[in-house]
């Protein structure tokens, strides 16, 4: 059977969804858009109806490339005064057999995490550190495991009540259901980890358009994340002053023709402004790359204020990371232990989608540890889409949360 999952990352310079297949045990994308936002200003929604029209000329375009409609998605959400709570919690094993079923997997988790939200915080997930079974402890799966006691450690994220609202009250009155939320910070690490990582202290730095997200992992667990009101955008406004541009001009000219590193650009390398006027490769990457040094070293202060522990590893991700020779400019700040960050679904090589990717791969977590089987097309719809797959992208309550998979986690 295949599990088709869309999933909806809500920007401040553009509005990302992307719809995947998972079969076989490979996740394969169908189809992927990227609308440009209004109405939305650092994750913030600011204006509803700009906004709502944005939403919906991304679904649209997604929904061109399936052919059937989207009904159903998972979104991120806010990550603004985002806490992070150690708890755990332990039930009995009450079926006759005294065997661990999904079932109880959710149970003790539900029951770690009361009294545990204050009135004005709402729950965004669970992230499981481990299970004990009676005496057996560090367990990862404990599904299918025999004994009394199921016992459970893990982190509990919540955020201000008016993120997670905001963003599901947007997206349903488009008559879409909200499936479950994440955060881009969890997105991140689920679409770009690697293997060695999950016994490491590292950090991701995501470079946006208005915000950059400094987040921090303890073996692939999101633990502590920051918020820097520097990003993309700086950098579009510094090109846009020194030339006497609009910021739309100027943009284009950071993505198309600047370099991150001024080591390799060149001072005949010429882009043509209207008038006769004429800018060179050189000058504008030396703009550029004067800001992306501020907003590194800006990132790089926050790390040391959120831990002192030193970084096993630190991944930069963002649309801001695909410039040329970025690493160059991420090396002059951190050194050699950093890398940039590598989408790795096939059909996109983006890093602004890194987020609504892996917020995929972590939904299907939380499923597979569940021991549940779901996907976001009906069999109707299902037909439809496989008779237009050769023309898409694929290659190979209380709580609003709680609707289906509110209460639950990660890997």
């Amino acid at each position: 059977m295949k599990h088709i999952y869309t999933s909806v990352d809500i920007g401040s310079d553009t509005i990302k969804v992307v719809t995947a297949e998972l079969y076989k045990g490979k996740l394969n994308l169908l189809a992927a858009s990227s609308a440009k936002s209004k109405g939305i200003k650092k994750g913030l929604i600011t204006d509803v109806n700009m906004a709502t029209a944005s939403l919906k000329q991304a679904i649209a375009e997604v929904e061109d490339m399936l052919g059937i409609k989207i009904k159903k998605v998972i979104t991120t959400i806010p990550s603004y005064f985002a806490e992070f709570t150690k708890i755990d919690g332990e039930i009995k094993i009450s079926n006759e057999q005294h065997m661990v079923t999904g079932d109880d997997v959710i149970k003790v988790l539900q029951q770690s995490m009361r009294a545990k939200l204050t009135s004005n915080k709402e729950m965004v997930t669970i992230i499981p550190i481990d299970f004990s079974v009676d005496s057996k402890t560090g367990i990862m799966d404990p599904k299918g495991m025999t004994g009394n006691i199921l016992r459970a450690r893990g982190i509990l994220i919540s955020t201000p009540k008016k993120n997670i609202y905001s963003v599901v009250s947007l997206i349903e009155s488009i008559g879409i259901e909200v499936i479950d939320i994440s955060l881009n910070s969890i997105g991140d690490i689920n679409a770009l980890k690697t293997k060695g990582m999950e016994e490491k202290l590292g950090a991701i730095i995501n470079i946006g358009c208005e915000t950059t997200t400094v987040s921090i992992y303890n073996k692939n667990i999101l633990i502590k994340n920051s918020i820097i009101g520097m990003a993309g955008k700086d950098v579009d406004s510094d090109i846009a002053y020194m030339y006497k541009i609009d910021l739309e001009t100027a943009k284009k000219i950071k993505e198309k023709f600047a370099l991150a590193h001024k080591k390799y650009a060149s001072n005949s390398e010429i882009y043509e402004l209207n008038g006769d006027r004429k800018i060179n490769q050189l000058e504008v990457s030396e703009y550029a790359m004067s800001r992306l040094e501020d907003i590194l070293s800006l990132a790089k202060k926050e790390l040391l204020e959120l831990t002192n522990r030193e970084m096993e590893y630190i991944i930069i991700t963002g649309g801001m990371s695909n410039m040329n020779h970025f690493d160059l400019v991420a090396e002059s700040i951190f050194g050699k232990n950093v890398t940039i960050g590598n989408v790795k679904l096939i059909g996109i090589r983006n890093n602004k989608y890194s987020s609504a990717i892996g917020n995929i791969v972590y939904f299907i977590n939380k499923l597979k540890i569940k021991g549940k089987n779901y996907t976001m097309v009906s069999d109707s719809d299902m037909e439809v889409l496989s008779s237009t797959k050769k023309n898409l992208i694929n290659v190979s309550n209380d709580s609003m949360l709680g609707k289906v998979f509110g209460y639950f986690f990660g890997e």
